[in-house]
């Protein structure tokens, strides 16, 4: 009762009642002003630079100036939990949305889709790991070694955006055996560079192409595109129902994580191995929750037990949207410029090469496999795989606006055949992290991952053989 009695809202108690809502409400100020600057500045409005991105780094900038002052202004531990949760958060409404495939898609495109992400994966934790392993050697006898391990963050920032390569980066730096001491710094700031890479370098590509001659934009009736995503169906819940139906679908969105949670709380309590890979992957837990919770919605529509359709992916896109926009502002924001000073040159070579390599695998692979519509996937891939699936899909709409190419079915449909491809990397990283020795072991076993799923995309070229399942467009292009 003393306590209770003690108990009010003033700044006295700051920390448990303020401190929170000060922080999102800084993040939210920012990525505002990080809009205005992209509506305004026509070099990021072009250029396609999200105004998360931009309002992060004025954030971390005005921060870096605050603390001259001896005023911090960011909490950098917060940034770094909102960054990890959002990251999950996000993939779980994802998973959550009905997989309505509006073109007709290859079977074997959409594995080919899968193995295409495995491969750049590999190929990104191959020469990532790859490069740090040789400064090691170089470094390793003077006063600033570069830990081995920082490479195999390049896969997991680029391909999976702030808040895995935060997560794996707390956990490197947690991890004697590594000598790293990135503190979440070194993964956020390769993610950052991921996104200016995506947007940069796509819309290079985009007009490099256009003036070629070799690209043109797809004519389609976008208004009307753009009005059938937003209509409800007849038998979701209606807008006036008592519960408002985006509560329900945050619902849906928190009991995914929620089931995450409890599997990842007794994962955890398992070993100290299936510790690590259990709270490092929460966005893949609650992914696979939000696909457990679809089925079972499934099935009780299928048998009459529940009769509305309470899942609607427009809104579901709206929180995922929300979700990685918040992410992206607070991994920006959390990044300690102190903390990477040393990690200047591994940052900028995986950065280079991280960038080239992927631009020429996923190059190659459209050409090879998505004959009629190669621009767009490769877009949509690159994108994606230098920043997140926003990326992606916002270079993909730049010349797709109405989504006339199977380039984004197929993605959808790709998510299963991707994530078994990519699992080897997930399993792998506690174990590179224990050794020197064992990251060696790692990086071979990643060469020959990505030469096995290389190997099948280019099976046609490299086996001089006609298959049923050529590439061919699978779609008709409204004329």
């Amino acid at each position: 009762m003393e306590n209770a009695k003690n108990w009010d809202f003033t700044m006295a108690n700051y920390d448990a009642v303020w401190a929170f809502l000060v922080q999102l409400g800084l993040l939210l100020l920012f990525l505002m002003l990080g809009n205005i600057l992209r509506r305004k500045i026509p070099l990021f409005r072009n250029c396609l630079v999200p105004s998360a991105l931009l309002g992060g780094t004025v954030l971390m900038i005005v921060n870096v100036i605050a603390k001259q002052f001896n005023f911090v202004l960011v909490d950098n531990r917060l940034m770094q939990v909102i960054t990890y949760h959002c990251l999950a958060i996000g993939f779980a409404a994802m998973s959550l949305k009905t997989e309505k495939s509006t073109h007709k898609t290859s079977g074997t495109q959409v594995v080919e889709f899968g193995a295409l992400q495995g491969g750049c994966y590999m190929l990104q934790a191959f020469v990532g790991l790859g490069i740090t392993l040789i400064l090691f050697l170089i470094t390793r006898h003077g006063d600033n070694v570069i830990s081995y391990i920082c490479g195999l963050i390049l896969p997991l920032a680029f391909g999976q955006g702030p808040g895995n390569a935060l997560s794996w980066d707390i956990n490197f730096t947690n991890t004697p055996a590594t000598q790293f001491t990135g503190n979440g710094s070194f993964g956020l700031s390769l993610a950052s560079i991921g996104f200016v890479v995506a947007s940069v370098f796509g819309i290079l590509y985009i007009n490099i192409h256009k003036n070629d001659g070799n690209l043109k934009v797809r004519k389609t009736d976008l208004v009307n595109n753009n009005a059938a995503n937003m209509t409800s169906g007849d038998e979701e819940i209606p807008d006036n129902e008592s519960v408002d139906k985006f509560t329900m679908q945050a619902g849906f969105v928190a009991l995914a994580y929620a089931l995450a949670f409890g599997f990842m709380f007794l994962l955890g309590k398992l070993s100290a191995f299936t510790n690590s890979v259990a709270w490092g992957f929460n966005f893949l837990w609650a992914s696979l929750a939000a696909m457990i919770i679809k089925v079972g919605v499934k099935k009780l529509r299928k048998h009459q037990l529940m009769h509305r359709e309470y899942i609607n992916n427009y809104q579901m896109d709206r929180i995922s949207g929300f979700a990685f926009d918040l992410m992206i502002v607070a991994g920006v924001a959390a990044i300690e410029i102190n903390d990477i000073r040393k990690y200047i040159l591994p940052i900028i070579i995986l950065s280079l090469v991280g960038s080239a390599i992927t631009y020429l695998y996923i190059r190659l692979v459209a050409k090879e496999c998505f004959k009629g519509f190669e621009h767009e996937f490769f877009l949509m891939c690159f994108g994606t795989l230098t920043g997140t699936a926003s990326n992606g899909m916002i270079l993909m709409k730049e010349i797709d606006p109405g989504l006339v190419t199977p380039t984004s079915s197929l993605y959808i449909l790709s998510n299963f055949p991707a994530m078994v491809m990519i699992a080897p990397l997930l399993i792998l990283l506690s174990f590179a992290g224990s050794s020197l020795t064992n990251a060696v072991i790692a990086c071979a076993i990643f060469f020959l991952l990505f030469t096995v799923y290389t190997i099948f995309l280019f099976r046609r070229r490299i086996f001089k053989k006609k298959y049923k399942d050529a590439p061919v467009a699978v779609w008709i292009e409204e004329q």
